[in-house]
C-alpha cells in the first residue's frame, strides 16, 4: 500500500526548478504541506528574499541553514588535502556541496515528521544521485520525490511557461537561462550556447567571480599561504577561518584571471556534459597545497597519493561521500598530511600561478645532497652499482631471449 504523503520537505534554492516545484507538489499531492530547506553554502545574494518567495508560492515555512564554515572545513578541505580533481581538472565545486545540504535536509525532515523529501534535480544530472545517496545513508526509509523524473514539463522553456501560468517570479529569462550553481567555492555555467563544444564561451557575459586573463592587471600579485597539516590557515600572516580564506582568495584570484576552466566531463549517468567553471580561490589553494607537498612528502607516498586522488574524486563526484571507502581514503590522506605544514609564496599573473618560495619545518629537500657543486654526503660512484641492480631484469631478459624478442 502506497504511503500517504502529507508533509514534504523540499530542497529549495529559489532557482527556476524549485521556484515552480512548491506549486507543482501541492497540485499533485493534494492537501500536503511543503516545507522548504535552503542550505546556505555561500550562494550570496541568492538567499535574499527567499523566505518571502517560498511562503508566497505555497510553502508553510522555509529553513535557511548557514552551512558555510562546515562546508569548507568538513567537505572542501578534506578534498583539497586529497588533491582530488575529477578527470584531473574539475575541482568538484557542485559535487561536495550536495552531501552537506542533503544531510541537513534529512535532519530537518526527521524533526518535522515529514513523509517525503523532494529535490529539483533533473533525471540527466549527477545531483540526483548525490542527494539521494545521502538520503539513503541517513534515512533509508524516507520517500524521495523527484519531479523532473515524472512531471509533464520537458524543458526549461516549459518550466518558464508553467511559472508564468502560476504567477511565480523566477530568476531567469529565456535569453539568460543558463543552468548555474553557485557556492563559496565555485560558480558553474551550463546550457544554451555552451551545449555545443564548438562554441567559444561568451566570457564577458557569463563570468561573475572574476575576469579573463586578458583583463587582469599587468603587474603580478604575491601571496603567502600558511598550511597546518594540509589545511590553509593564514594569508600573509593573517589567520583566517575557512570562509574568510576562500572569500579572500576568490577576490584576489578572480581579479587576476585565475581559475576559469571550460571542460567536457563524463557525467555519472553516462553522457558527456560541457560547462564553464569559475573557481579562483580553490585553484590557488590546490596549486599552493601541491607545491608544499613537493618538499614535505617522500616519493613513494607522493606517487601512491596521486593514485588514490582519482578514486577520492570519483567518490565525491558520484555522491559517495558517506561511504566506508571515502572515509578510509580520508584516513589515509590525513596520515599523509601530518607533515604538510609550511608557507607557500605564490605569484599570480594573468591566469597563472607560479611558486616564489616554499618553506617547511618538515622539508625533505636537502641542498647539500641535491647540489651540482662539491659535496661530502653523496658518492657518485655508488650509482653504478644501483644501476646494475635496477637494470638487471632488463639485461637478463635480453641475454636469454636475444633475437626472440622485439624491442621496437
Amino acid at each position: 500500500m502506497k504511503k500517504e504523503i502529507k508533509k514534504i520537505v523540499l530542497a529549495y534554492s529559489g532557482g527556476l526548478d524549485t521556484s515552480i516545484m512548491i506549486a507543482w507538489l501541492k497540485d499533485n499531492y493534494p492537501g500536503c504541506e511543503v516545507i522548504g530547506v535552503c542550505g546556505d553554502v555561500g550562494q550570496g545574494k541568492e538567499t535574499e528574499g527567499l523566505e518571502e518567495k517560498a511562503l508566497r508560492t505555497g510553502a508553510s515555512k522555509l529553513y535557511i541553514e548557514d552551512l558555510k564554515e562546515v562546508f569548507i572545513q568538513d567537505y572542501v578541505y578534506p578534498t583539497l588535502k586529497a588533491g582530488a580533481k575529477y578527470e584531473n581538472t574539475y575541482l568538484l565545486g557542485t559535487a561536495f556541496a550536495r552531501p552537506i545540504i542533503a544531510k541537513r535536509i534529512v535532519e530537518i525532515a526527521k524533526a518535522e515528521g515529514a513523509d517525503a523529501i523532494a529535490h529539483g534535480c533533473t533525471g540527466k544530472g549527477n545531483d540526483q544521485v548525490r542527494f539521494e545517496l545521502t538520503i539513503k545513508a541517513f534515512a533509508p526509509e524516507m520517500e524521495i520525490i523527484a519531479p523532473w523524473r515524472t512531471w509533464e514539463l520537458k524543458s526549461r522553456d516549459e518550466e518558464i511557461d508553467y511559472a508564468i501560468s502560476k504567477g511565480i517570479d523566477i530568476p531567469v529569462t529565456r535569453e539568460t537561462n543558463y543552468s548555474k550553481d553557485k557556492n563559496l567555492w565555485h560558480l558553474s555555467h551550463e546550457g544554451l550556447d555552451l551545449e555545443d563544444p564548438a562554441n567559444e564561451p561568451k566570457y564577458d557575459e557569463i563570468l561573475e567571480m572574476g575576469v579573463t586573463p586578458e583583463k587582469a592587471p599587468d603587474t603580478p600579485t604575491y601571496l603567502t599561504i600558511h598550511f597546518e597539516k594540509g589545511v590553509p590557515t593564514a594569508i600573509d600572516g593573517v589567520e583566517m577561518n575557512g570562509v574568510e580564506m576562500v572569500t579572500k582568495l576568490n577576490e584576489v584570484g578572480g581579479a587576476n584571471g585565475i581559475g576559469i576552466i571550460d571542460i567536457v566531463e563524463n557525467r555519472l549517468v553516462g553522457m558527456k556534459s560541457r560547462g564553464v567553471y569559475e573557481t579562483p580561490g580553490g585553484t590557488i589553494l590546490y596549486a599552493a597545497h601541491e607545491m608544499l607537498e613537493t618538499i614535505t612528502l617522500d616519493r613513494e607516498t607522493t606517487h601512491f597519493k596521486q593514485m588514490i586522488a582519482g578514486k577520492f574524486a570519483d567518490c565525491v563526484y558520484f555522491g559517495q561521500w558517506f561511504t566506508p571507502l571515502r572515509e578510509a581514503l580520508s584516513a589515509f590522506v590525513d596520515k599523509t598530511q601530518e607533515t604538510v605544514t609550511g608557507d607557500v609564496k605564490i605569484k599570480l599573473y594573468k591566469g597563472n600561478i607560479t611558486p616564489a618560495s616554499i618553506t617547511s619545518p618538515y622539508s625533505l629537500y636537502s641542498e647539500e645532497v641535491a647540489t651540482f657543486g662539491e659535496d661530502d654526503v653523496y658518492d657518485q660512484k655508488d650509482s653504478a652499482g644501483f644501476i646494475n641492480l635496477f637494470g638487471l631484469p632488463i639485461k637478463v631478459r635480453t641475454m636469454l631471449l636475444g633475437d626472440k624478442i622485439d624491442l621496437g
